[in-house]
């Protein structure tokens, strides 16, 4: 049998996390970031990261517990990486920024 990290219909906190961060680096390095150029291919790294960010909230239990805290940190950590992300996406569309 196949460890749960391979198995999509089990849950996995290692999983998702993995996804997220891997997302994050993916796009970091796909837009160039000081000279950031737009590009649609930052799509792929957003929808892998809304997957993981799925994967890790299906981890979350109904009663609190430190495990259900540690679940919402987790989930706080992939929300700030997905405005990441969106944001290497959009900003180089804003010409008024610059």
């Amino acid at each position: 049998m196949p460890p749960a990290f391979f198995n999509l219909r089990s849950r996995s906190l290692v999983r998702g996390t993995i996804l997220v961060l891997g997302s994050l680096v993916m796009s970091f390095l796909m837009s160039g970031f000081p000279n950031a150029r737009p590009s649609l291919k930052l799509l792929v790294p957003a929808f892998l990261a809304l997957s993981g960010t799925y994967d890790t909230a299906r981890c979350l239990r109904l009663r609190w517990s430190f495990y259900h805290g540690g679940v919402l940190l987790l989930l706080y950590m992939d929300v700030m990486a997905l405005a990441m992300i969106f944001f290497l996406l959009l900003y180089p569309y804003e010409g008024w920024i610059q």
